[in-house]
């Protein structure tokens, strides 16, 4: 995934439930409003509402990101709690709060508002994934699969964190490198699942080492690595980089040769 992509990703993810955070601005004014003007009854409901309200844009935001890695993922299981219905419960509830406790409106009234705002959210956030993605897969267990491909993207984000704490640019730039290919890899085993079990020492040992040194360098105070462990650093992310070429080229070839022998095995049924 390259770097320009992974940056839009990251923006969407922070800023999807923005215009809800934007809109409980008001609600905080006049919350602090009704505390200076000596209404304790009406702050306290509104302060209330206000908690409400940012639970809601909290879990419009998580359900999100959760849709977004839904879709960018092959396989994957529908998320667990469908957290932008929840949000749009909760915006719900705060307008019904509002206006039945707050602004003194009827409870039919409230209500019809109250199911429109909560509609509303849903129409304009999308629903949450319901559905799981998985492969049919003969001679492999799916549930492996996502097992599997989840540890080893736990394990990138893992190194991509380390990687904002290298101040080092060469350093930085290497890991990165390597992390591009790694995802690129990921990607490959997403779209053609049985390379699953060529690929498991690079997802066991290779993207794991990684891990583990690019953790301990930042646990190393700064200026405390000389320059020839620095430079063994380079020689190892460079090796590393080699290594997930290598990996990728490999896994082409097989697929290759997976097309030849059924091309192979086609030629022979048709004479």
């Amino acid at each position: 995934m390259s770097t320009v992509k992974r940056l839009g990703r990251e923006l969407h993810r922070r800023t999807g439930a923005l215009l809800l955070y934007v809109m409980m601005l008001p609600l905080l004014i006049s919350t602090v409003g009704s505390l200076f003007a000596g209404h304790p009854r009406l702050f306290l409901l509104k302060l209330t509402a206000f908690g409400i309200l940012g639970f809601a844009a909290f879990a419009v935001s998580r359900g999100i990101r959760q849709a977004l890695d839904y879709e960018e993922r092959e396989f994957t299981k529908a998320p667990a709690i469908p957290w932008k219905s929840v949000g749009a419960f909760a915006i719900a509830a705060a307008i019904f709060f509002l206006g039945a406790l707050v602004g003194n409106a009827s409870v039919a009234f409230s209500l019809f508002v109250a199911l429109v705002g909560g509609i509303g959210v849903l129409l304009y956030y999308g629903p949450d994934p319901r559905r799981d993605k998985l492969p049919d897969l003969e001679g492999m267990d799916a549930e492996f699969l996502l097992r599997s491909l989840d540890e080893a993207r736990d394990t990138l984000a893992e190194i991509r964190s380390h990687n904002r704490q290298i101040h080092d640019l060469t350093l930085h730039r290497a890991v990165e490198r390597a992390l591009d290919k790694a995802e690129a890899i990921l990607s490959l085993i997403e779209k053609e699942p049985t390379r699953l079990r060529d690929a498991r020492k690079f997802l066991v040992v290779y993207i794991d080492g990684v891990a583990r040194v690019t953790a301990q360098y930042t646990e190393m105070p700064g200026g405390a690595v000389d320059a020839g462990t620095r430079q063994r650093l380079y020689t190892l992310l460079e090796e590393v980089q080699h290594r997930f070429d290598g990996e990728m080229q490999r896994l082409q070839r097989d697929k290759q040769f997976d097309l030849d022998v059924q091309i192979d095995a086609l030629k022979e049924q048709l004479k």
